[in-house]
């Protein structure tokens, strides 16, 4: 990242600024799409260099073009003073704003005094923005007696079921709040949730974290799918981040559904976070024409059964009863639709010599009765890819809207 301000222009590629979302770079049409800072319009990103505006209606990192790197941190809040909770998500958010555009925290890595530690940590520098966007949620458990907010927790806010077969690890599951870092460079996210750390220590602590690669969903469905780890692409019928009308139906939190102790989250939305474990040497061994029953796809194309090309209209009663496009699919669920940009991880091997791999899910939706949980429970219950994956970790987080200017932080509304 750039060493300072003023060197800032030179240093980074910015591809849209303010609320308009000024197109630049238009000769690189075939890249992916970055939502702009009024959270309607979108400009074209042309390198992956570029910088997403963080500014907005919405929070940038739900309907913006899926990066390919995630670091992804839930966090326990230690202190029990609201007004210390409060400086720290301003700090948080005047951090967020210079990491996003590409610039170092604060004073930067070297430009403080010698006698106290610097202000960033160093390990971007030189490094561009790499569209690196953060977004931050609030859990369940941040609405307790601690900070005087129990009567502000939305209705929507739910604790989730135990769904059939769920192993959940306690030690990845659940958090006071947390910080989605999404970026085209590793290091860029790395980088932007170790700072955030560093800035809340002896207020908040990791409580837990999840690296992962390869998107295996995609918001820009003019580029290619990506394929999750059992080789199948993923996110065919994905929401895009231009789709507007379906953002605002399944997505973005609207003032009706925010009323009284909720209107806060106006123009926010609810994520999901699912460490799903895939038993991928079983899957290996799986015949070909097995794996395409369970999934409903064809491995090749992603073409629905008995269709040719991938975006086809899926024939549901073609499939087997418990093939996962079919118990996934919004007519099964009375319309449940989300919006999802998860990613796949590998954390070296469960010790009996197999990976330990498998699907980072992140699903952002307008509310999680009517959209995770119709979805999870129809697939939890008859789903046939249930033998080969399990959920080992979960949260709830509800997601403010945008931060407007730079006189806004994160979660000002909620604690007004």
């Amino acid at each position: 990242m750039s060493t300072g301000e003023n060197t800032a222009p030179s240093r980074r590629a910015v591809i849209g600024w303010g609320g308009a979302g000024i197109a630049l770079g238009a000769a690189a049409a075939g890249t992916a799409v970055a939502l702009s800072g009024d959270g309607g319009s979108t400009a074209p990103v042309a390198v992956t260099g570029g910088a997403v505006p963080f500014h907005g209606v919405h929070q940038a990192g739900i309907a913006t073009a899926v990066q390919d790197r995630l670091h992804f941190a839930a966090f326990d809040v230690k202190t029990t003073d609201r007004a210390e909770l409060v400086r720290l998500l301003k700090d948080w958010t005047r951090a967020a704003e210079r990491m996003t555009a590409g610039r170092e925290v604060g004073e930067g890595a070297y430009g403080g005094l010698p006698e106290a530690p610097p202000d960033d940590t160093g390990e971007a520098l030189g490094l561009k923005a790499s569209r690196l966007t953060l977004t931050i949620g609030f859990g369940p458990s941040l609405f307790d007696d601690r900070f005087d907010l129990a009567a502000r927790r939305p209705g929507a806010l739910v604790d989730l079921p135990r769904f059939p077969g769920d192993n959940l690890d306690a030690a990845r599951s659940h958090g006071d709040l947390c910080v989605q870092a999404c970026a085209d460079d590793p290091q860029v996210a790395v980088h932007a949730i170790r700072n955030l750390a560093r800035i809340g220590f002896g207020t908040v602590a990791v409580r837990w974290s999840q690296l992962g690669f390869g998107k295996t969903s995609s918001t820009t469905p003019d580029a290619q799918t990506p394929r999750n780890l059992f080789g199948f692409k993923d996110g065919t019928r994905n929401i895009a981040g231009t789709e507007t009308e379906r953002l605002d139906k399944h997505v973005w939190v609207s003032g009706k559904d925010a009323e009284g102790a909720a209107a806060w989250m106006d123009g926010g939305s609810y994520l999901v976070a699912r460490r799903i474990r895939m038993n991928v040497e079983t899957w290996d061994r799986t015949p070909l024409g097995e794996q395409e029953d369970i999934f409903g796809r064809d491995k090749r194309e992603g073409a629905p059964v008995g269709k040719a090309k991938e975006h086809d209209e899926p024939f549901l009663k073609a499939m087997k009863p418990d093939s996962h496009v079919r118990l996934a699919h919004p007519d099964t669920n009375g319309g449940a639709t989300i919006l999802r940009r998860g990613y796949s991880f590998t954390d070296g091997t469960d010790g009996l010599g197999r990976l330990e791999a498998g699907l980072f899910f992140l699903a952002y939706q307008r509310d999680v009765r009517t959209g995770f949980i119709p979805v999870q429970t129809s697939l939890a219950r008859g789903d046939t890819l249930n033998e080969y994956i399990q959920h080992v970790g979960s949260a709830l987080f509800a997601i403010p809207s945008g931060v407007r200017d730079t006189d806004d932080w994160w979660g000002r509304a909620l604690f007004a």
